[in-house]
């Protein structure tokens, strides 16, 4: 087998643990499952991912890269950082309205992984911190370091906030309510202090 097949049935695996990870949870999706699922021989199972704990960290670095590379498209744009905030509050407002939604895949993990030395944890605090990084960046652009720090954390809370709404079915209010808020803190934080 060349490397690009192996690369192939690897990412062939991952996609389709992903899918069932998000339906049915972590614990609750065997590893026999995902085989029969993603119809690939045991051996091939075990060559890409020796534990159970490899794939499940395999497949939130692969919805990490999505979610980033989808977020790069938004913030790329020559808009205002304001607008920015606004475009990734509105991708989420779109992923809410998605029929395939089933709350956060890594608010799940943390949910059924608490140990922060566990290569699970380690991996949702990965994302979700990169996730309040991106709107530090974004956020230093108009405001002074620390202060953006500090509004990133809290437009970060919101937006997980918002996310937990949206699983118990009142997404849209819960991410207008959001979006409005992030956007007056944004403006009270570039007032002179």
């Amino acid at each position: 087998m060349t490397s690009s097949t192996l690369s192939d049935k690897r990412q062939h695996v991952v996609e389709t643990a992903y899918a069932l990870f998000k339906r049915a949870g972590f614990h609750a999706t065997g590893i026999d499952r995902i085989i029969a699922e993603a119809d690939v021989a045991k051996m091939t199972m075990y060559r890409h991912f020796p534990s159970k704990d490899d794939l499940i960290v395999a497949v939130l670095d692969y919805r990490a890269r999505r979610f980033d590379d989808q977020l790069d498209k938004l913030t790329q744009k020559s808009i205002a950082p304001e607008q920015k905030i606004v475009e990734i509050f509105d991708w989420h407002r779109r992923w809410f309205r998605r029929p395939d939604f089933h709350g956060c895949l890594f608010a799940h993990a943390l949910a059924e992984f608490g140990d922060p030395g566990h290569p699970v944890f380690e991996a949702v605090a990965r994302q979700k911190n990169g996730l309040r990084q991106r709107m530090r960046s974004i956020l230093s652009e108009v405001m002074p370091r620390g202060r953006a720090e500090n509004v990133a954390a809290t437009l970060f809370m919101l937006i997980e906030g918002a996310t937990l709404m949206a699983q118990m079915g009142q997404g849209d209010t819960a991410l207008r309510e959001a979006r409005k808020a992030a956007l007056d803190i944004i403006a009270a934080s570039r007032r002179p202090q």
